[in-house]
């Protein structure tokens, strides 16, 4: 058996090189590639995931998987890489084995014009000019969908394939026990005296803010050699493999928060990948685990670190140097509390840690209707401005702070936005386990050391790569599986400090 795992793994390895010269085209059309080129991207997109496609629901794939699946569930031990090397492969094999070749390449293509399109509509504040892709989108992931019958409900399908095993009504389960308490939350605080954050409105020097973002993310233990930053419309970051993980941004000149926050988040998304062991990179193993989990350590670099006081008490001083006449005469308390205002807003990147998830609900609810079709392409914008009201109690005043906001649509990526909520209860679970094996955390981050902290996630989520399961993973390293608990009274433990509840 042992030359069939070889020739599976050189296959993966074929797959994963593929891979990822993808994200590299990918990465690049979002960052330096002109407009006139995303006909041609997406034709080139197309044939190479054709190819990754065509690879991996091969004949000779399929015979492998059909000897090895049995003798890895009767010869090997479970947790070894091997057995989950094979499982893995199976897994992307049964999922992938029931999409057309055909549709790979139309999502390459749509993607490619989706995402031109998009970018044009929000500048422009022109539903009418992403309408058309939002139909394609959506008939598209019905399809999808259908190639997955019978199934409990058609956004398991769309969801799997971010979060696996995550089932749409496990989804809800978990929402359900956590919006209550967030929303008598917010509502406490909207009787507190509103938080004055006009400090973070001055005006913040693009470069002076870039060399900052750098400065943090290193402190944190970004690797510059193996990665770099680019300025995009809406920031992400990208894994190109193992020694290039890409961080990007946006400025804003007269805000402070878009690119500090911006920068931790995508921070935290690229230690993930960059602690992944090198031995994983090209097998079944490699990357992270889901997208929850991805989430869950950019929220917590963001969030935990990048909003707490210890952090504050750390930079603070070394911010006033940088910006000494927006900060030079405030308080670090103010400014602590000005970066942790709770106030309903419109576009969820910039959203406070108590509302955000209101955010993401609000998506999932839309999603899951328009999968269904309760809810229809043409009526978004107004289904949208709706239930935005009912969420958060604001209407926005456009589509491109509405509808048009994220990115994730254009890209076909339905599914996707829960992973955000559940990635957020995850780093509350795993900071309790962080800081009772560690209890000096606080004081070590006041110092600004970040290598006990990062150490703990290298050992405990970054070594697995993709080797466990997500809520397999979380329940190995917390004792149980995603659990909104930690993160409800983390928010009210945090934040009732701060508005004296």
């Amino acid at each position: 058996m042992k030359e069939k795992l070889d020739r599976l793994n050189a296959i993966i390895a074929e797959i994963s090189d593929i891979g990822d010269a993808m994200a590299l085209l990918g990465w690049d059309q979002e960052t330096y590639m002109p407009t006139g080129g995303a006909e041609t991207r997406g034709q080139v997109s197309a044939t190479l995931g054709r190819l990754v496609h065509e690879r991996a629901t091969s004949d000779e794939v399929g015979k492998l998987l059909e000897a090895l699946v049995p003798w890895s569930q009767s010869e090997l031990k479970e947790d070894s890489d091997e057995f989950r090397i094979i499982k893995n492969t199976k897994r992307g094999y049964d999922q992938q084995v029931k999409i057309p070749a055909a549709m790979i390449e139309e999502r390459a293509k749509l993607q490619a014009a989706g995402n031109i399109a998009w970018r044009e509509a929000r500048q422009n504040d022109d539903w009418a000019k992403f309408e058309p892709y939002m139909d394609k989108w959506v008939d598209f992931v019905k399809r999808t969908a259908d190639l997955f019958k019978p199934y409990d409900h058609p956004y398991d399908v769309l969801l799997d394939f971010f979060e696996p095993n995550m089932k749409t009504a496990d989804v809800k389960v978990i929402f359900d026990g956590i919006r209550p308490s967030q929303v008598e939350l917010i509502d406490a605080i909207s009787k507190k005296p509103e938080v004055d954050d006009s400090v973070l409105h001055l005006h913040y020097d693009r470069a002076t803010q870039l060399k900052m973002g750098e400065e943090v993310s290193k402190a944190f233990g970004f690797d510059y050699n193996r990665g770099r930053q680019d300025e995009v419309h809406h920031p992400f970051a990208s894994n190109l493999g193992y020694g290039d993980q890409r961080i990007t941004y946006r400025v804003d000149e007269n805000f402070f928060n878009p690119y500090f926050f911006g920068n931790a988040h995508e921070t935290g998304h690229a230690l993930y990948e960059q602690g992944v062991p090198k031995e994983k990179h090209r097998t079944a193993l490699y990357g992270a685990t889901s997208l929850a989990i991805h989430e869950s350590q950019s929220r917590l670099w963001e969030n935990l670190v990048g909003r707490s006081k210890p952090f504050w008490e750390w930079y603070f001083p070394t911010l006033q140097k940088q910006f000494p006449a927006a900060l030079g005469n405030v308080k670090m308390d103010t400014f602590y509390r000005a970066i942790n205002k709770v106030k309903p807003s419109l576009i969820r990147v910039e959203a406070d840690e108590a509302t955000y998830n209101l955010h993401i609900m609000l998506r999932l609810e839309i999603e899951i209707g328009l999968v269904e079709g309760s809810i229809s392409v043409k009526d978004l914008p107004e289904v949208w401005n709706t239930r935005f009201k009912e969420y958060l109690g604001i209407t926005p005043p456009n589509n491109a702070q509405g509808v048009l906001q994220d990115v994730h649509w254009s890209f076909g990526l339905y599914g996707y936005f829960a992973t955000y909520a559940l990635g957020n209860l995850v780093s509350a679970q795993l900071w309790e386990k962080i800081t009772q094996a560690n209890p000096n955390l606080p004081d070590q981050i006041r110092k600004g050391d970040f290598s006990h902290l990062l150490g703990w996630l290298r050992e405990n989520i970054h070594v697995h790569g993709s080797k466990y399961e997500p809520q397999e993973l979380v329940q190995r390293v917390t004792g149980t599986k995603i659990d909104g608990a930690p993160y409800v009274k983390y928010l009210q433990t945090k934040f009732g400090e701060i508005y004296g509840l």
